[in-house]
């Protein structure tokens, strides 16, 4: 096994918990857009999508506790996501996802196999299914949101203010919820969301 302070796997753990830090605060920055322009619903992905990349920078963190007191100098490129439009940010965030399961963490992964450390191999393998899951879930958001279908079904479906919790059957969510009046930007497909059976 290689000396882990001398590792690439010691650096490719501060990349990884370089880039989750970076990609909670685009996320946070991003529903902050999307509430400006009305969407509390696309607010909350991307606010529930941080927390969790939160959590995957302390699990990448927590594996360098060793080297505490010590720098680690690394290099790598992180995407400079400044778009306005919420689908835009939703696109990037996809496709920033996507690399980071597809690329980025698989190599990690590898590397760390290689040089002896099974468990963070085993870390960045997992985590990259859950960021498989994070880039599913922005292609989903945007394709409603391209075909404006983020309020609108086919068919009939429940509607979930996601203030109040008010509950509505229709193939349009309501123009503003009848309970708590927030506006029809904090519905959310019943099946979409957060806690539902």
């Amino acid at each position: 096994m290689i000396d882990f302070k001398s590792s690439e796997t010691a650096k490719n753990l501060m990349r990884a918990f370089a880039g989750e830090s970076q990609a909670r605060n685009r996320y946070t920055l991003a529903a902050g857009k999307a509430k400006k322009q009305g969407l509390p619903v696309i607010e909350s992905v991307f606010l529930f999508t941080a927390e969790q990349e939160r959590a995957h920078a302390q699990v990448f963190y927590d594996y360098l506790k060793d080297l505490k007191g010590q720098n680690i100098h690394i290099d790598g490129a992180y995407p400079v996501d400044q778009y306005e439009s919420s689908l835009d940010l939703l696109k990037a965030a996809r496709h920033n996802e996507y690399e980071e399961f597809q690329d980025v963490y698989q190599s990690f992964g590898n590397i760390a196999k290689e040089e002896g450390f099974a468990p963070i191999a085993g870390a960045f393998f997992q985590i990259a299914n859950i960021e498989k899951v994070h880039g599913d879930r922005f292609q989903l958001f945007a394709d409603y949101l391209e075909k404006n279908q983020l309020f609108v079904s086919e068919v009939e479906t429940g509607w979930m203010c996601l203030n109040c919790g008010f509950v509505f059957r229709g193939t349009k969510a309501p123009a503003a919820c009848p309970v708590c009046s927030h506006e029809q930007g904090y519905f959310i497909r019943l099946e979409l969301a957060p806690y539902i059976q």
